[in-house]
């Protein structure tokens, strides 16, 4: 697929870069941005080459500054849920991912853009990066997971707080909420902070990272029981390869070389 608002690339580290591409735009999620997001997320499940992906906004003032308010024109009663799932969809595949994302956080990440951060495995920003949930001042609530995954992160006090003043926060308050967890000077800093930590991650048994992923995503699932899915996932750990390998390279005190098998 041709995309006309993401950059994609990938390192010879394994670290590919998503960029959303609409800098005049301040890098707003269109229905067709959404679109092209979920294919190249779904590129990400595909390829075993791919050992952790930044997701990050064009330019220096903006993340994503949120949904694309143009598009809301078309919005009513009847089709706003569909409107709101489908970000849904695309935000949960990225939750989901086993390989880890990170949200590269440079500028406003407001609205659609506040909930892509939240759903990535984890989130770095510059300083002068500004996290919101504004829809009240729109007459809306968030509607592409914002509601429950935010509450998540940073706990139900200061979640209502936020979505119900429409308020939003700095990079260093956000740090201290625990909806960040570094913030940098500079969006070259940011980058090389996110490769950093992905790099590491590579260094560890992936079926492992994806199970800590499943793990964590199901503590938020009312429907799923996350101390069996915690267990069953450590049975299966212990079944691979790279259990075996964990354990000898432990014993004989050298680095482990996981293969994901």
């Amino acid at each position: 697929m041709i995309y006309q608002n993401l950059l994609v690339d990938t390192d010879d580290n394994g670290i590919q870069t998503i960029t959303i591409n609409r800098p005049d735009k301040l890098n707003a999620l269109s229905l067709e941005t959404l679109k092209e997001l979920k294919d190249a997320v779904h590129q990400v499940y595909d390829d075993e080459t791919i050992k952790g992906v930044i997701i990050t906004g064009s330019g220096e003032k903006a993340f994503v500054a949120g949904a694309d308010i143009t598009e809301f024109s078309e919005i009513n009663e009847l089709n706003a849920r569909k409107f709101a799932e489908n970000g849904q969809e695309t935000f949960k595949l990225i939750e989901d991912c086993h390989t880890p994302i990170i949200a590269a956080v440079n500028g406003f990440a407001l609205g659609g853009g506040c909930e892509l951060t939240l759903a990535c495995h984890m989130r770095l920003a510059t300083a002068n990066a500004k996290f919101g949930q504004p829809e009240v001042n729109l007459g809306i609530i968030p509607g592409y997971g914002g509601t429950q995954r935010l509450t998540r992160i940073i706990g139900s006090g200061k979640a209502f707080e936020l979505m119900a003043t429409g308020n939003t926060i700095s990079a260093d308050e956000a740090e201290e909420y625990g909806l960040v967890n570094y913030v940098c000077e500079s969006k070259d800093a940011l980058l090389a902070k996110c490769e950093e930590i992905l790099l590491t991650i590579g260094k560890k048994a992936p079926h492992a990272v994806g199970q800590v992923i499943d793990c964590i995503n199901a503590v938020s699932d009312p429907e799923k029981n996350g101390f069996q899915i915690e267990a069953n996932a450590f049975a299966n750990c212990c079944g691979t390869e790279d259990f075996i390998e964990g354990r000898t390279a432990f014993i004989e005190k050298r680095a482990p070389n996981f293969t994901g098998k």
